[in-house]
């Protein structure tokens, strides 16, 4: 005879700390997920995360409350950041997505990166970059080089996250909410193979 009263209190403890999707195969716990072929231990909860969103957001407004930015998004990954950044952001501002596209180039330098969704003029403006993550820093340097050429008045860089020891380009972030170790990442924005944007928190790969 099967014991109802454990499965019950069994089905109650699985529904309160875990979520399964198995579509995509992804198994939510308090501390461990697993997204596809990889397990990820918790690494930065979202109490932190916000906390150092606020102090970027601080920082930024001392420094522009009165030159009216126009923050560049970087998608995909930037889409969480800017959600919670511009709830606390209480200075006149513009807000605009953008993106790098890779295309094959015709040079040894192999991958060319080029930005699209870029509608506003720039030129004259103070332009800061809103990034989830730097990490090597070519991407922003591909950047900041692309959008130098229609002459803004300045260009600034806010990164979420940094890893110091992965930069491999000249480019130091202007303002950066937290610095972390060189592991491989997801949630908050951050994806492996497509999966893992939507999670709130922020997850470190485990390694085997």
């Amino acid at each position: 005879m099967p014991d109802f009263d454990l499965i019950h209190n069994l089905l109650k403890f699985f529904h309160k700390n875990y979520l399964y999707y198995p579509l995509i195969g992804l198994f939510l716990c308090m501390d461990k997920i697993k997204i596809l072929d990889k397990e990820f231990a918790l690494s930065i909860p979202y109490e932190r995360i916000h906390e150092a969103v606020v102090s970027m957001v601080d920082a930024i407004f001392a420094k522009h409350k009165d030159s009216n930015p126009l923050f560049l998004c970087v998608l995909n990954g930037c889409f969480m950041v800017a959600g919670d950044f511009f709830k606390e952001y209480k200075g006149a501002c513009e807000i605009s997505f953008i993106k790098l596209s890779s295309y094959s180039g015709t040079t040894t330098t192999g991958e060319v990166k080029k930005v699209i969704g870029l509608n506003q003029d720039i030129r004259d403006r103070d332009v800061i970059i809103l990034e989830d993550i730097v990490d090597t820093g070519i991407t922003i340097s591909h950047l900041i080089r692309d959008l130098s050429e229609y002459a803004p008045k300045s260009i600034k860089v806010a990164t979420l996250l940094l890893k110091p020891e992965a930069v491999q380009s000249d480019i130091r972030p202007d303002y950066v909410g937290m610095e972390i170790p060189n592991d491989f990442i997801i949630g908050y924005g951050l994806d492996y193979d497509g999966y893992g944007r939507n999670l709130k928190d922020i997850y470190k790969i485990i390694e085997e």
